[in-house]
Order: structure tokens, then sequence, then C-alpha cells
């Protein structure tokens, strides 16, 4: 079944499914979704009984794991961080066993009419989660809401900055609310001096936006980004899949063009649908990338990944050469 937003809270507080699947944009929100099923289901997400982390190349064990009775008794959760359409086959024989252990899917880049995700939205026992970005007044409501738990109100302007400057992550976004509710204190009052001085503009600090500065030629801007999204728990590898796929999609798209389609047609016929502060960038990388050139950064992100997977590799500096790396093609791209 596919979740829409009034029946998700609920469902993380009681998941009735034996597959559960969180995809989308918002890697913070992913991740934050998946460790409350953890925690709904077996109490804690360091159990080493009942709690179980995979990785994708270990797909084929999830059945195994998820047919495991615990020694301490409950539920057994199996938790995958990086699923893929690949894993389709394995997950439907999940669902046909329907084996009494839980197994949560995170996934931040799956194509929206993909295996997976079409299998887990039609599955008696399954639930698919969308995981993405919030923005405009949604985005206020969950920072007024986040405020309200901690009894602090928020003036309309502050308001206002707070939704212009957040966003990108709602699990940075809700770790920066909360670090500003501790500050305001019980019963205080959130101005836009107050929420200037404790929230720094992460409105464009996400994995997202670090590839974006990327294939745009921003090198400082993907630096700085990088930075961020690698300190809130981005791994290496999770960050080079998900390079491949922007990169990917430009190809796609600079097919696209090739069939007779402008830039910005190529931009808009972008499926899912960019953001509308993410369409310019796309439009720009368009005039920016060759064919050639696109198909040699994927190359590179593939061989880079690939080198993460050795033993004894220095995982985040392969990470931060080949995403700077793409930045700097970028504004050599863009100076000629």
């Amino acid at each position: 079944m596919k979740l829409d937003a009034r029946q998700i809270e609920g469902f993380l507080r009681n998941p009735t499914a034996t597959v559960v699947l969180l995809h989308g944009e918002d890697a913070g929100l992913v991740r934050e979704r998946g460790t409350a099923l953890v925690k709904a289901v077996a109490g804690s997400t360091d159990d080493p009984f009942r709690v179980v982390e995979l990785g994708r190349e270990l797909a084929e064990s999830i059945g195994d794991e998820m047919a495991s009775i615990p020694m301490t008794g409950g539920r057994r959760v199996v938790r995958v961080r990086d699923a893929i359409d690949g894993m389709t086959a394995v997950v439907q024989r999940v669902l046909d066993a329907a084996p009494a252990g839980f197994l949560v899917l995170e996934a931040v880049d799956l194509p929206s009419r993909g295996k997976l995700r079409a299998l887990v939205e039609k599955a008696k026992n399954g639930a698919a989660i969308a995981c993405y970005s919030l923005s405009g007044r949604a985005l206020e409501d969950e920072i007024r809401a986040v405020l309200a738990t901690h009894n602090v109100t928020v003036e309309a302007d502050a308001l206002a900055w707070l939704g212009a400057h957040l966003g990108a992550d709602q699990g940075v976004t809700r770790q920066e609310v909360e670090k500003l509710a501790l500050y305001a204190g019980d019963g205080g009052r959130v101005d836009q001096a107050t929420a200037r001085l404790c929230v720094g503009d992460l409105s464009g600090l996400s994995l997202d936006d670090a590839l974006f500065s990327a294939i745009v030629g921003d090198v400082a801007g993907t630096d700085r980004a990088l930075e961020l999204a690698m300190a809130e728990g981005a791994s290496p590898v999770g960050v080079l899949r998900i390079a491949l796929h922007h990169v990917r999609k430009l190809e796609r798209a600079r097919a696209a063009m090739a069939g007779g389609m402008s830039a910005a047609e190529a931009t808009k016929a972008t499926r899912p649908p960019l953001y509308f502060n993410k369409a310019t960038a796309f439009t720009q990388a368009l005039g920016i990338w060759s064919e050639t050139a696109l198909a040699d950064a994927c190359t590179r992100l593939w061989e880079a990944e690939r080198a993460c997977k050795r033993t004894a590799a220095p995982t985040e500096t392969i990470c931060r050469n080949a995403v700077i790396g793409l930045a700097q093609r970028g504004l050599a791209a863009r100076r000629r």
C-alpha cells in the first residue's frame, strides 16, 4: 500500500506491515523514519539480537534473517539502507512468505516507476512511504509544530526567515529547530534576531544541493554542502550512487535535446519533476556538459564507488575527490 501524509505518523508508531519502503530525495527524512520504524518494532536500533543491518550486496540473506527467531524473543528487524530495484525478486519472496520479521528498506534514489516501489505499493503486507523535502507552508507548519512541543512560539517574520533557510534535509531541519527551542527556553518566543543567531543557512546545504552545485561547476558550494552532508551521516558509497543518478539524469535530458527539445523543455520533462529552485541549475548544466563529458563523468563515479569497496580504502577521501572533481570539470567546461 501507498501511505498518504495523513497516515504516516500513526504508521510509524505502529507499523502494520511485513515490508516498509522509505523512498525519496530527503535522505535525512528517510533515515529519521527508518530509525522510528526500527524503534517501534524492536524498542531500540542497537539490539544485537533483534536488529540487523544489511547492505544491498547481502540482499540474498534477507529472507533468512527475517525468518530468524531472536534469542530474547520479539520480532526480528532487518534494515537495508541502500535498497535498489535489483532487490525486487528478494523482496517479492519475503512478501510471499510473510515471515515473522520486519523489513525496512531505505532508498534515497529510486525511479518513480521502478519495480521495487511498484511491488511494495501494491502488496497488502507492504507499505511505501515517500520522503520529500518540505518547503513553503508545509515547512513552516513543521517548524511551528516542533517549537510547540517545547512550548515555544515564533514571530511571523522569524518563521518566514526560517522557512527560507531550512528544509533541504528534514533531519537537519529538525535538529536546528530543536536547538533553537532549547535556546529560547520553555515558554519562550523566537524573533528573527534569535533565529539568525541560532540557525545557520541550511536551505541549500544538502547532499542534493552539493550535487547540483557540482554539475554547474560551483566548486566552493559543492565542498561546503558536501561537508555538511558527510557530517550528517551520508555514506561515501551512497553519495557516489546519488551523484551517478544526477549525471545519468543529465544524460537522459541531453538525449531528449538531441531529439529536438530545448534545454528548458528537457528540464521540464525530467521525471520526477525538479523543484523550481533546482530546475535553473539543471538547465544551466545542460548547456555546460556534452554527452561525451557526461559519459566520462559516469565512468569516473562508477570507478570511485568500486574503489570505495576495496579493503581499507579511504572511502571519504575517494568520495570527496570524485564529487569535487565533478565540480572542477563542470567549472572547466563552463569557462570554455
